[in-house]
């Protein structure tokens, strides 16, 4: 599966942005579904993770309340729904697809998509 990660962009903190990230070539509700964010000089950090069907949803605590995950798998496109936004949530933020179950570990996932750059501004 290829992944195409879009809607990055410079926001003001506390605002809102919604990232896309749209998947072809495999069967879209076969993948467990995450997003990923590294910020300049820092490790890859887990966001958020969607399962395949039911849409059994995990986040991580930095982001919890915050940004939401969600799926449309007739349009083969998952979002990252981030409101109120912070300067630490600076980051290239890129989707990733796996066949197992919801996880945190990037070694859960097999396809990654290029990154969207999003920039929150103090």
């Amino acid at each position: 599966v290829q992944l195409q990660a879009s809607g990055g962009g410079l926001v003001q903190a506390g605002g809102s942005l919604r990232l896309s990230c749209a998947a072809s070539g495999g069967t879209f509700s076969d993948y467990t579904m995450a997003w990923f964010r590294q910020a300049p000089g820092k490790r890859r950090e887990f966001v958020a993770t969607i399962s395949r069907n039911v849409g059994v949803t995990y986040s991580a605590d930095s982001v919890k309340g915050r940004f939401t995950i969600s799926r449309d798998n007739a349009k083969n496109t998952v979002y990252l729904q981030m409101d109120s936004v912070k300067p630490e949530d600076t980051a290239v933020y890129c989707c990733a697809a796996g066949r197992r179950k919801i996880s945190s570990s990037p070694d859960n996932y097999d396809a990654w998509g290029q990154g969207t750059l999003v920039t929150v501004s103090s």
